[in-house]
């Protein structure tokens, strides 16, 4: 039923109805000033940490923003969604991913789409602050941390909603997606990054990372072959695909989740779009708008996204609070 059949999305500038100028212009060119946060470095249990940066604006109300692959807290969609918020009267709580946000972490273990101890790590620490009521909101991977991180755990009675955008439910398709075309520009610029992350890696702990295999990436399959699978326990990448994939465990969500993935998305597959979850699911929303780009969505004549605006209105709409 949760199936929401006409965006309010559908009618961007002529330049952003093209996949690619959307999606590019969001992560080159768009510009939004990091909001004044403070920082704290959470020690976590396995001996690394995370570093979290946040704002708290209202002692009952807080987001917590959830980065994509190879961001970080101070990403541009988080800032702008960041600002959104802030001047909506929320807390903001903007968490870093293991080797993001300028500081490389202690163990060999990086970060992956299924890090939900991570994630709750920074639910946890929100919590104790005392607020009543906790939103997530998670771009790309990081939407994919959040869906999983509701389906796999008990989730507190103050966590009342969360949104999802531009989020690969089908890992194994959308890394597909992105040896295509164009779309390879993409996932060029992400293994760079990983590369890099990787080489230091190396230096640090040569017995976990052989360092040949490094030169030989080409796309995703080779990352999570030979370094994402190993180094965090699953048997191979189809497994690491298969397990984190939130197709397998949309079923199990009982908290209000809306999905805002746009049809015209380079990165997604076409199994990224959980139609028939979303329609016998009584908590999982599905909103596909026909333009959007990846974790783009701008609007006309205003510096803020669809993203964050529609997802302000999920989280203050009556229309799940029946549940």
């Amino acid at each position: 039923m949760p199936i929401i059949e006409q965006s309010e999305y559908d009618f961007p500038s002529i330049m952003h109805r093209n996949r690619h100028v959307s999606t590019i212009y969001a992560a080159l060119f768009k510009k939004f000033e990091v909001p004044g946060y403070s920082r704290e470095k959470i020690e976590l249990n396995d001996g690394d940490f995370i570093n979290i940066d946040f704002i708290e604006n209202n002692s009952k109300k807080a987001v917590i923003l959830c980065h994509g692959l190879e961001g970080d807290s101070r990403r541009t969609y988080n800032n702008s969604c960041a600002a959104y918020f802030l001047q909506k009267d929320f807390s903001v709580f903007a968490w870093n991913n293991r080797t993001c946000g300028g500081e490389m972490n202690r163990l060999p273990r990086l970060y992956h789409h299924g890090a939900v101890d991570d994630l709750d790590e920074v639910v946890q620490f929100v919590l104790k602050k005392g607020f009543e009521e906790v939103y997530l909101i998670g771009y790309s991977m990081g939407g994919v941390q959040l869906l999983n991180y509701l389906g796999w755990t008990k989730i507190d009675e103050r966590i009342k909603a969360a949104v999802s955008i531009s989020v690969p439910t089908h890992i194994a398709t959308s890394a597909a997606e992105l040896k295509k075309g164009f779309n390879r520009v993409y996932l060029k610029n992400f293994t760079i990054d990983i590369k890099k992350k990787l080489k230091y890696k190396a230096a640090q702990f040569p017995d976990f990372i052989n360092r040949d295999q490094i030169d030989k990436i080409t796309s995703f399959d080779e990352v999570d072959q030979y370094f994402t699978a190993p180094l965090h326990g699953f048997a191979s990448k189809d497994d690491y695909y298969q397990r984190v994939s939130p197709e397998f465990s949309l079923q199990n969500i009982t908290t209000p989740v809306l999905i805002i993935n746009s049809l015209d998305d380079p990165f997604l597959g076409e199994r990224c779009y959980p139609r028939a979850i979303a329609g016998d699911s009584a908590y999982v929303y599905l909103e596909t708008p026909k333009y959007g780009g990846h974790c783009a969505f701008p609007l006309r004549n205003s510096t803020y996204s669809y993203a964050e605006t529609r997802a302000y209105e999920f989280f203050e709409s009556s229309d799940w609070a029946v549940h």
